[in-house]
C-alpha cells in the first residue's frame, strides 16, 4: 500500500494543485479523505482521474455542526490540505491556529497562487498568471509570437502541487523528531520561481537571454526542438552533447560543414531550416525506425491517445486502466513498498457515514449531523 500507509490526510476539496497533491499522497499509500461541499452530494465522475484514490465526505462547512465535525477529524489527522484564498479557512473557523490547537502535530498545507501574504495575495488568478509573474511564461513559445502557455503543468502541478507535497513530507519528517506540527505555505509563484533556478544561473553567466526561442533549451537551437514529418506528425530531438549531436548528423547523413558550428547562434535559424527540410522527407514512423533507441536523443511526439500504446510505456506499465479509464500509473516507484491507485474518483459524499464512524464519530452523532443537514 505504499510508503505512506498509515498516514491520514484531510483534503478540503479545491481545484488543480490541491487535488493533484492529494492524489500523489493517496498513490503513495496515505488514507486521504476528500471533504467535499454538502450541496454537491451525489455529483462527480469516476473518470476524473485527478480525484482518484480518495473517499468522499460531503460536509457543509458553513454549518457550525459541520465545522465541529471536521475539527473532530482534525484531531486524528496527520495532514490537512486546503486551497482557498487567504482568509477563507479563518472565516470558517478552520484556521491553522484553531486546528493546531486541536492537534499540535498536524501538518497544515496551504496551496495558493500568490501565497498567504503580499500585495496580490487576495486577487484571483490561475496558472497562466502565476507563471507570468514568476518569469517562466515569458521564456516559452516562438520568438515572433506571444508566449505559449505550457498547459497548466508548470504552475499548478510543478510549482504548486509538487512543492506542497515536498513541504508536507518534509514537515512530517520533522514532526517525528519535534512532536510539533506547522503550516506549509505553498505558493505557485514561489514554486515556479524555484523551478527557474538553473535558468537564472545561466542568465547570470551570460549563457541565457530573455528572448524567446533564442536559447539552447527553448527551441532556439536547431538540435533541441520538434520537427514536422511528411505525414504531419512530429518528432523531437535533444542532441545537446557533442557526441550525441555528431551521431545525429551521422544518422541523417549530413555532411554540410555548417552543421559543425553547433553552438554558433548566428547559424541556428539556417540550420533549423535545413533540418526542417530533411525531417519533412519521411513519415514519423520511418524516423523512429532510424533514430529511436539510439544516443541521438530522439523521440516521437506522441498524443495522449498514442502514449499508452508505445512499447516502452507498455513495458514499464507507465499507464494503467482502472474501470475502463486509461490513466498514468503512480510515480515514482518504490522497490519494497510500491504505491497503487486506491480506486476511481468517488461520487461526492459517497462515504460520508463510513468516514465519520471510522474516524471516531459515533453513529448517534452522525445522525445528529444528518438532522442538522451538515451531511447528506
Amino acid at each position: 500500500m505504499g510508503p505512506l500507509k498509515g498516514i491520514r490526510v484531510l483534503e478540503i476539496a479545491s481545484i488543480g494543485p490541491g487535488p493533484f497533491c492529494a492524489m500523489m499522497l493517496s498513490d503513495m499509500g496515505a488514507e486521504v479523505v476528500r471533504v467535499d461541499r454538502r450541496d454537491l452530494a451525489g455529483s462527480g465522475d469516476s473518470r476524473h482521474s485527478l480525484n482518484r484514490g480518495r473517499k468522499s465526505l460531503a460536509l457543509d462547512l458553513k454549518n457550525p455542526e459541520g465545522v465541529a465535525a471536521l475539527l473532530r477529524l482534525v484531531t486524528r489527522a496527520d495532514m490537512l490540505i486546503e486551497g482557498f484564498r487567504p482568509g477563507v479557512m479563518e472565516r470558517l473557523g478552520l484556521d491553522p491556529v484553531t486546528c493546531l490547537d486541536r492537534n499540535p502535530r498536524l501538518i497544515y498545507g496551504r496551496m495558493t497562487g500568490w501565497g498567504q501574504t503580499g500585495p496580490l495575495a487576495d486577487a484571483a488568478g490561475h496558472d497562466i498568471n502565476y507563471i507570468s509573474l514568476a518569469g517562466a511564461l515569458h521564456a516559452m513559445g516562438s520568438g515572433d509570437q506571444p508566449p505559449t502557455p505550457p498547459l497548466n503543468l508548470v504552475g499548478d502541478f510543478g510549482g504548486g502541487a509538487m512543492y506542497l507535497l515536498a513541504g508536507l513530507l518534509a514537515a512530517y519528517i520533522e514532526t517525528q523528531q519535534s512532536g510539533q506540527g506547522q503550516v506549509v505555505d505553498a505558493a505557485m509563484t514561489d514554486g515556479t520561481a524555484s523551478l527557474l533556478t538553473a535558468f537564472f544561473g545561466l542568465r547570470a553567466m551570460g549563457r541565457w537571454t530573455d528572448r524567446r526561442a533564442d536559447n539552447y533549451l527553448d527551441g532556439g537551437a536547431h538540435y533541441y526542438g520538434c520537427y514536422r514529418c511528411r505525414d504531419d506528425r512530429f518528432i523531437s530531438i535533444g542532441s545537446i552533447e557533442p557526441k550525441f549531436y555528431a551521431l545525429l548528423l551521422e544518422k541523417l547523413g549530413i555532411e554540410d560543414r555548417q552543421f559543425d558550428r553547433q553552438n554558433d547562434r548566428s547559424d541556428w535559424p539556417a540550420l533549423r531550416q535545413k533540418l526542417e527540410e530533411i525531417f519533412a522527407t519521411r513519415d514519423r514512423d520511418e524516423w523512429c525506425t532510424l533514430l529511436e533507441g539510439t544516443d541521438a536523443c530522439f523521440a516521437p511526439v506522441l498524443s495522449m491517445a498514442e502514449a499508452p500504446d508505445h512499447p516502452h510505456n507498455q513495458a514499464r506499465g507507465t499507464f494503467v486502466n482502472i474501470d475502463g479509464v486509461v490513466q498514468p500509473a503512480p510515480a515514482p516507484r518504490f522497490s519494497r513498498t510500491p504505491g497503487e491507485i486506491q480506486g476511481p474518483a468517488a461520487t461526492v459524499g459517497a462515504h460520508s457515514e463510513e468516514i465519520l464512524t471510522s474516524w471516531g464519530i459515533s453513529p448517534e452523532e452522525v445522525e445528529q449531523l444528518r438532522a442538522a443537514d451538515a451531511i447528506p
